[in-house]
């Protein structure tokens, strides 16, 4: 079952409940990825759907810290509720220890050294963990590793 229709199913589901801060997210997300769908010009593959996904929860956990850092609790609360939706549709998290193995692996490949074979680590990195891990966590993660070498 594709997520379209997944989500199609959830729509329907939140609009008999009347669970209206569900709906909004699942209708978000719907439209987010028939867009993607629109300027590829064709369906997506099911790791095309995931990068739509992250790309649509890191836009919630930025707004996340800006609402936090603003003194918005109130609109910070609904980010947090965003994110739990959005995050049923997502594949489960990596550990952070699971995150440090792939990255040492990679870089056992590459034979890094340094900083400046950063982006090569990232590159064997990125497709493993996508959608799987956070994107900042993993930056993170990467340049520790590179500096204890």
């Amino acid at each position: 079952m594709s997520l379209l229709t997944t989500l199609n199913d959830d729509i329907k589901t939140a609009m008999r409940a009347k669970d209206k801060s569900a709906l909004g997210v699942l209708r978000l997300l719907k439209a987010a990825i028939q867009n993607e769908q629109i300027k590829v010009g064709r369906d997506l593959d099911g790791g095309e759907e995931l990068a739509v996904l992250s790309r649509e929860m890191k836009q919630r956990r930025d707004s996340l810290v800006e609402f936090e850092k603003a003194g918005r609790e109130d609109l910070a609360e609904k980010a947090k509720i965003e994110m739990a939706i959005v995050e049923k549709y997502l594949p489960e998290q990596l550990s952070e220890d699971e995150i440090r193995k792939i990255v040492q692996t990679a870089i056992d490949k590459t034979g890094a050294t340094s900083q400046a074979e950063f982006g090569k680590v990232m590159g064997l990195v990125m497709p493993q963990v996508r959608g799987k891990a956070d994107g900042g966590l993993v930056n993170a993660i990467v340049k520790d590793s590179l500096q204890k070498n």
